[in-house]
């Protein structure tokens, strides 16, 4: 019997189209169940055999849903794996919300080192991002994955900016009669009213952290949260991550 989601995300699978649009949710009830199940059976996989070792068979076997049916929806593993990091962007994350720019990156940051040296959820998530070195479309579906989160960032930048802790961008042509034209092409991932690139702020912090991890694989800790921190806030005060216009360092932000 055909499971009742053959929609637009199957059709997606099979056309290679981009990812929903963030934020959007997909119907619930036992399709949701379904996903959740063979999701779960897919990251035990990664976890116990890595990509190489992962099959169709063993997600049939602890998944519970019969592999015929895996086969239908999910083609193969790369489908599996491009599906379950679909799904784990869909939750309902949110970036931390401190009532700081500092405190809200560092809280950012110590939860990345959490995410990889917790032994409950590290394995897990490393393994998806090697199975994106194997896959092609696992590759794909990390990115859209990474995208989404860092768009779920720009918040913490908006606030940021709002209370005054980075340097807001201004037209240089701007006077106090004739205030600051507001483009109306915002590029992707700029605050509007800012000029701030939120993606390369954030990305700021998490690079030299997955640099640790999973380059030189050193360790990592909570010091090597707080130094990336100190470092990309450095850098947004003096206006490293604003695109286009002039800054504007006469809100008090900090030097």
């Amino acid at each position: 019997m055909q499971l009742p989601e053959e929609t637009a995300h199957e059709k997606r699978r099979e056309t290679g189209d981009s990812a929903p649009t963030p934020g959007t949710r997909r119907p619930g009830g036992r399709t949701a169940r379904t996903r959740a199940a063979v999701r779960d059976a897919v990251l035990a996989g990664l976890t116990e055999h890595g990509y190489p070792g992962l099959t169709v068979e063993y997600v049939a076997e602890h998944s519970g849903v019969h592999k015929t049916t895996l086969y239908r929806r999910w083609k193969d593993v790369e489908g599996l794996v491009a599906d379950a990091l679909d799904l784990a962007g869909e939750d309902s994350w949110v970036p931390p919300d401190t009532g700081s720019l500092e405190g809200d990156l560092r809280a950012l940051a110590r939860e990345v080192v959490a995410s990889f040296t917790d032994p409950a959820v590290a394995v897990s998530g490393s393994a998806m991002i090697a199975a994106a070195f194997q896959s092609e479309r696992a590759a794909v579906a990390l990115r859209h994955y990474y995208a989404e989160r860092f768009t779920r960032c720009e918040a913490l930048v908006e606030r940021a900016v709002r209370r005054g802790e980075l340097p807001a961008a201004t037209d240089a042509g701007a006077t106090e009669d004739t205030p600051a034209a507001v483009p109306s092409d915002i590029a992707p991932g700029t605050v509007p009213g800012s000029a701030i690139d939120a993606g390369a702020l954030v990305r700021s912090v998490s690079a030299p952290l997955f640099f640790r991890l999973f380059i030189t694989r050193e360790p990592v800790d909570n010091t090597h949260a707080d130094q990336a921190v100190a470092v990309t806030l450095a850098a947004a005060r003096a206006g490293a991550f604003t695109t286009g216009g002039t800054v504007d360092d006469s809100s008090g932000a900090a030097p």
